[in-house]
């Protein structure tokens, strides 16, 4: 569905992105993991328009994607739920709702939706006249979710997504995940929580110093021996 073919992003001089190509297969959670700074975000970014990648292919169902803006790309069916959440602070629940559907002309059917975020979290709802800047670290991050979804995306990015959350909050995040994709969203997940990614991804890609160095389902990521050790605490024994 969504097809990433050899990649190049830079910032200057400095190449992030060094030919990456991967796939996220329609209907599936993949994961990308990797330590901290070897591209993971910039590819996000390189997906959602935010940054123009050097060279490569970014391609929808087919539509090459790369070269369009941010708009266009959300207009196609991808919407982006940013690292750290990035909620529109001094707007309210519901305003931020309501901006993450600023491209749709149907009324009726956002204010459908936004009954229906309503539903799936009802602390939003609880909520809804609320500043989001004034909720707390836990209910954040579910506004982000459900203002991407009021876009209707086709394929849902996510960043890091459990980033410096409690665990009872992770594991209701990835509750959440699970249930999207349970609902038929396609998700493409960047995540250093490699013990719950685990519990719902598909598909696994690793990526250090801006190239994917793995590949692999759930099960081979498990059994490789350098990855145990690097993110699911593996020690080795003998």
């Amino acid at each position: 569905m969504l097809d990433v073919s050899d990649l190049v992003a830079a910032y200057g001089k400095i190449e992030a992105l060094k030919g990456v190509t991967l796939q996220a297969e329609r209907g599936r959670i993949t994961c990308l993991l990797g330590p901290n700074g070897a591209g993971k975000t910039t590819l996000m970014m390189s997906i959602a328009g935010i940054l123009n990648p050097k060279r490569g292919s970014i391609k929808l169902e087919g539509t090459e994607l790369t070269g369009l803006t941010p708009a266009r790309i959300v207009a196609h069916g991808v919407a982006l739920v940013p690292e750290n959440r990035l909620v529109f602070p001094r707007m309210s629940v519901r305003e931020n709702l309501l901006a993450g559907a600023y491209q749709r002309k149907d009324k009726a059917g956002v204010a459908a939706d936004v009954e229906r975020m309503y539903e799936r979290f009802p602390r939003l709802r609880e909520r809804r006249e609320q500043l989001a800047g004034t909720l707390s670290g836990g209910e954040q991050p579910m506004l982000a979710v459900a203002r991407a979804l009021m876009s209707r995306p086709r394929v849902l990015l996510m960043d890091e997504p459990s980033l410096g959350l409690a665990p009872l909050v992770v594991a209701e995040i990835f509750r959440i995940v699970a249930e999207l994709n349970g609902d038929g969203t396609t998700i493409f997940l960047v995540e250093q929580n490699a013990h719950m990614a685990l519990q719902v991804a598909h598909h696994f890609y690793l990526m250090e110093q801006g190239r994917v160095t793995f590949s692999g389902t759930p099960g081979q990521l498990a059994e490789d021996e350098v990855i145990q050790r690097a993110y699911l605490g593996a020690r080795r024994t003998g």
